[in-house]
């Protein structure tokens, strides 16, 4: 238990030397949601079953609760922290910038404006194209760099904290070749064809 202890203070640690007060946010409407806080990661569930308190837990943890979505990772948060830990250096090392303001990118590239919805008429469903709300723009866009970061490593001998690394960097750059961006712009283009 000791050990576990030790190892997440060096991720908390590791995540210190990232400044959150350089991050920049051009996206008003997901600033508010994005909680840049690096002092306490790990807050177990402690605005768990309150209504919109999702915003106040860090971005970096929502990353990581994302990551343990995934069959590999479920409900293993150490091994979780670790593979964002290792993304985070191989996001620094390549891009020689700050991970935090790659992953404010990242998501801001990767969050869909628009959305569908069904209406019923009658007896027919008609889709119907609405506005998406910032927090969920935010939820969608994590979990959708999440799931191409595990979809890049089935059937591939990168690790997974590659493949996270190249996720979020090819998001931060708007590339379609980056899985959440092409789900994005595929969601766009859906309600587009709606309105």
């Amino acid at each position: 238990m000791v050990e576990e202890e030790k190892k997440l203070y060096n991720f908390f640690q590791m995540l210190a030397k990232y400044d959150p007060e350089s991050v920049k946010i051009e996206d008003k409407g997901l600033a508010r949601y994005m909680n840049l806080d690096t002092k306490i990661i790990y807050l177990g569930g402690i605005y768990a079953n309150k209504m919109f308190s999702k915003a106040k837990v860090p971005l970096v943890e929502r990353l990581i609760n994302n990551v343990m979505r995934t069959e590999k990772y479920n409900g293993k948060k150490i091994k979780a922290y670790k593979v964002v830990r290792d993304a985070f250096e191989i996001i620094e090392r390549r891009e020689k910038k700050n991970p935090i303001q790659v992953l404010v990118d990242a998501i801001q590239n990767s969050a869909p404006k628009e959305e569908t919805t069904r209406l019923r008429f009658g007896g027919i469903l008609v889709p119907k194209a609405v506005d998406t709300a910032p927090q969920r723009r935010l939820d969608i866009a994590l979990r959708n760099l999440c799931l191409g970061a595990v979809a890049a490593t089935h059937k591939n001998k990168k690790r997974m904290e590659v493949c996270l690394a190249e996720e979020i960097i090819k998001a931060s750059k708007n590339d379609v070749t980056s899985y959440a961006v092409a789900k994005k712009n595929e969601t766009e283009r859906v309600a587009k064809s709606a309105r």
